[in-house]
């Protein structure tokens, strides 16, 4: 085979890896790399990926691959992750996160005079909270204004608390999540199915091993680092002070009706004769009047409601401009690999390696892990690489779920350990401690997660 062109692939690799390094933006290195390695690849004539349309131009023809990928990315994932956006922002503004994350966390009163078991048991309850409110940096500051100085109350170091709530936002999984929507998009799956038939089975064993982890590895440094383990109070109850106006209880509920409709109307609970499908967008849309609703009855007036709607649109703007624009700009970066031929040359390392189908799922997933970790961003690696996983999967005669679903856990896992992520940042800094020194507590724990999920999944 010609080496040149996945020779050529890992330099424009490595230079994305070190512009994203030096804080780049991730979207512009990626697209302009992308576009680069189309156009070299063009030059130096290997096959390259061509629009549905043309415009009678090669070079032109580049540009109309951008747009056709606009338009197919907002037409089927990209709605999907908007509307997922816009309905996080709006549960969010009315209360209702706040309200789940209060509930949620009524059981830890049980274990008051177990610091550390108590600070363990927020993982658990953490990750069902994140299915809901798949946004990691909204969680995590949604659980250090209410859980944060309950903990630190309890006798629960400031450090193990903050870690214990990063290590929350370690899976990325359920259909409210944008990873997963990546993922079930390209192995062309159910996002309900994909959530209960693969994710969970997975991510079950996974969370109770984190978090017995979790409970040896921050006994462990507060024993060690008894000024780490220094419990400041007050601190913490002046951000308990500062939460806002408390929403009724019931509103616990809107952060979960899209999974509850997407479970009750999927195959594995069909309770009507006449067979009803749902998908994420339309779940998304049904949850939101039912939330205006809610709105309505709490508040009685008509125009603050419909005002409130503004939320939804501008929560749909934000991820379109973050997420969406992320997914995009991968894409074309992946198919500038493509062009290259970095799969060819993947796959023809593996081979004269001895590598089948599990060796380059378990490269992949560690590199996605690594990516993510440099990165601190999760959704920029696995967007970035994930595409490639189909093709691979093809060649080795393997499904793309086998091979996608521990790169889906591993992206969300690095950013965990990050200390660029912007979950990390965020909270170190109003617990007060140093980014460093979280991901001193999470490395161990979120690395045995990845070596036993690899054991687990793959042998």
């Amino acid at each position: 085979m010609n080496s040149l062109g996945p020779i050529l692939a890992l330099l424009f690799i490595v230079v994305v890896a070190r512009l994203l390094l030096r804080k780049y933006h991730p979207h512009a290195v990626l697209l302009i790399a992308g576009l680069l390695m189309l156009a070299l690849a063009l030059i130096l004539q290997f096959p390259v990926p061509e629009p549905m349309k043309s415009t009678g131009s090669k070079g032109l023809d580049l540009f109309r691959l951008l747009k056709e990928s606009f338009a197919g990315t907002n037409a089927k994932v990209g709605l999907m992750i908007m509307s997922i956006g816009g309905f996080v922002a709006y549960s969010d503004a009315i209360g209702a996160s706040k309200a789940l994350v209060r509930i949620a966390m009524k059981p830890l009163s049980l274990l008051r005079k177990h610091p550390h078991a108590t600070a363990a048991a927020v993982i658990p309850i953490g990750q069902l909270l994140f299915v809901c409110i798949p946004s990691a940096a909204g969680l995590g500051l949604l659980l250090m204004a209410s859980i944060f100085p309950i903990l630190v109350n309890l006798g629960v170091s400031r450090l193990s608390a903050v870690s214990v709530i990063t290590a929350c936002t370690a899976f990325g999984i359920g259909p409210a999540s944008a990873i997963t929507a990546s993922a079930v998009s390209l192995v062309e799956d159910n996002s309900i199915e994909f959530f209960l038939g693969h994710q969970i089975p997975l991510v079950l064993p996974l969370s109770l091993i984190v978090a017995v982890a979790y409970y040896f590895v921050n006994r462990y440094f507060d024993r060690k680092n008894p000024e780490e383990a220094e419990n400041t109070a007050g601190s913490a109850e002046s951000i308990s002070e500062a939460e806002e106006k408390k929403a009724p209880r019931i509103y616990a509920l809107i952060p979960v009706l899209p999974l509850i409709l997407l479970v009750v109307f999927s195959d594995f609970f069909q309770i009507f004769s006449k067979p009803i499908v749902l998908d994420t967008t339309t779940a998304m849309f049904i949850s939101l009047f039912i939330a205006l609703l809610f709105e309505f009855i709490r508040q009685r007036k008509l125009k603050p409601v419909l005002d409130s709607l503004k939320t939804f649109w501008n929560g749909m703007g934000n991820i379109f401009k973050t997420v969406v624009t992320l997914i995009i700009a991968a894409d074309i970066f992946s198919q500038g690999l493509i062009a290259m031929g970095f799969i060819d040359g993947l796959l023809y390392a593996s081979q004269n390696l001895g590598f089948e189908a599990i060796g380059v799922g378990v490269v992949m997933t560690v590199m996605i892990f690594l990516a993510s970790m440099l990165m601190g961003s999760g959704n920029a690696a696995f967007f970035a690489f994930a595409p490639l996983v189909p093709e691979i999967a093809k060649q080795f005669g393997v499904k793309a779920s086998q091979m996608i679903l521990p790169m889906n856990l591993a992206a969300s896992m690095g950013r965990t350990v990050s200390p660029v992520a912007g979950v990390l940042i965020a909270t170190a800094d109003i617990a007060g401690v140093s980014t460093l020194q979280i991901v001193k507590r999470n490395l161990i724990p979120l690395g045995l997660a990845l070596v036993v999920m690899l054991i687990y999944h793959f042998i």
